[in-house]
């Protein structure tokens, strides 16, 4: 997962609400969301190499996102990310206790979004230590929370004017379509080639091997309901694939 907006208690009918693209190497096994085989009361998608998730939520709000923080050249860790997430899902512990109790050590960079339903928690192995976020709206990418990338500062924008449309999506699938490519003078410098800071510059990233494989909208109402919709996508040259509504997760 390669770009998460979050609204979090700033909608007075829905306290959560997710805009993500996951982008990801196209050869990499996936399975589409789709409720848990082993645990029905989740429902997200999962990566079949590792095993994890780069995004669920529960059928009682609980909710957790990864995303991998851009280090070239650096080792993959003892566990894989999406571990994270997943265990978080499958657990009931308060998101603050369980981001205060990750092991750092064993994982490559990663920034971690969780949501027990009564608090939004923030935590990441090249920041501070795990925090609790007022109400607002964030905005996650490969970096730390709300850097300001030209994607970023872009999605937070759009998001923030497409709360008034929910519950309609379509404001949101639009936002995470968005392909423009940033001018060269605002693009980070994260390490790679000036190639692929470009490519991965857009929201919605396309290239031949590489780029946003889902689109996911979640949220969840005041009266506790918990929507999630996801779209999927092949080879940027290819059209959209399928997409899944779940109106009750």
């Amino acid at each position: 997962m390669c770009l998460i907006v979050v609204g979090w208690q700033a909608h007075p009918d829905y306290p959560l609400v997710v805009a993500a693209n996951r982008d990801e190497f196209y050869a990499r096994p996936t399975a589409d969301a789709a409720p848990w085989f082993d645990a029905p009361d989740i429902f997200g998608g999962i990566d079949l190499e590792a095993g994890g998730t780069w995004l669920g939520i529960r059928r009682d709000g609980r909710f957790a996102a990864v995303t991998n923080v851009r280090e070239p050249g650096m080792g993959k860790g003892e566990r894989s990310r999406g571990l994270l997430a997943r265990d978080f899902l499958l657990g009931g512990a308060a998101a603050l206790d369980y981001a205060a109790g990750v092991d750092d050590q064993l994982y490559a960079g990663f920034n971690l979004l969780l949501s027990d339903g009564g608090q939004l928690v923030y935590c990441s192995n090249r920041d501070a230590a795990p925090r609790l976020l007022p109400p607002g709206i964030y905005g996650l990418s490969n970096d730390r929370l709300d850097s300001p990338w030209p994607k970023l500062l872009t999605a937070r924008q759009r998001f923030a004017a497409a709360l008034a449309a929910l519950p309609g999506d379509a404001a949101l699938f639009s936002l995470l379509a968005d392909d423009e490519i940033a001018p060269d003078a605002d693009l980070p410098s994260t390490g790679v080639p000036l190639e692929w800071e470009r490519l991965l510059s857009a929201i919605f990233v396309k290239s031949e091997n590489y780029g946003t494989r889902a689109s996911t909208i979640a949220w969840q109402r005041r009266d506790g309901e918990v929507h999630l919709r996801e779209r999927r996508f092949g080879p940027w040259d290819q059209t959209l694939q399928s997409s899944l509504i779940s109106t009750a997760v």
